[in-house]
């Protein structure tokens, strides 16, 4: 099942006119989370958070617990001519702030919550599209519930720091929990 799994950063701010979700294009032009592989040595909201800095520039506080699963279907290669499914794990970042991202060519864009399910909804199979529409009005609902609560946002998300690290002469940002050092057997992530 390694390389089955994949996280998405499912981005949002709160505006006066009401939610927003940032999403980024691929390179075939299609609107969708920021999303990558689950890392190893990393939660899976480390690593959502790595994808949403890599590739949308976000800074934010992730929700640890992922709040929607989707499997998404992929096309075969030649190397491997099975389509594979990939399960994703979502996770809420509300952001705080935006870099340029890292990745070339990904267009961080702005949308309120129909525009951006009309989005992800584009170039798609219904089905893949309608699922992919319905973790917009998950994360809706979720924001909306952490917002009602008499505790503060920031009780169920936690600030995620990343620190750029050098890996086979390419720079890539390693995401850590606030207050939470993990561990993996062969190393320790930076400060």
């Amino acid at each position: 099942m390694r390389g089955c799994e994949q996280v998405a950063a499912v981005c949002y701010r709160l505006r006066s006119s009401g939610i927003e979700f940032l999403l980024v294009q691929t390179r075939s032009g299609r609107w969708t989370f920021p999303k990558g592989g689950a890392e190893p040595g990393l939660t899976h909201a480390q690593a959502a958070a790595l994808e949403a800095f890599e590739g949308a520039g976000v800074h934010g506080r992730m929700e640890e617990a992922s709040f929607a699963r989707y499997v998404r279907r992929k096309r075969g290669n030649a190397r491997q001519p099975d389509e594979i499914e990939l399960a994703v794990n979502a996770h809420l970042c509300e952001v705080t702030r935006l870099d340029p991202p890292q990745e070339s060519n990904r267009n961080p864009t702005w949308f309120s919550a129909e525009k951006a399910k009309r989005r992800l909804r584009e170039d798609r199979t219904p089905d893949y599209g309608l699922e992919l529409a319905r973790v917009v009005d998950r994360a809706v609902t979720r924001i909306l519930r952490l917002g009602s609560r008499s505790t503060t946002t920031s009780d169920a998300m936690q600030k995620v720091h990343l620190t750029p690290i050098d890996h086979s002469h390419r720079t890539l940002g390693r995401a850590k929990a606030s207050g939470q050092g993990r561990r993996n057997p062969s190393k320790r992530l930076p400060n």
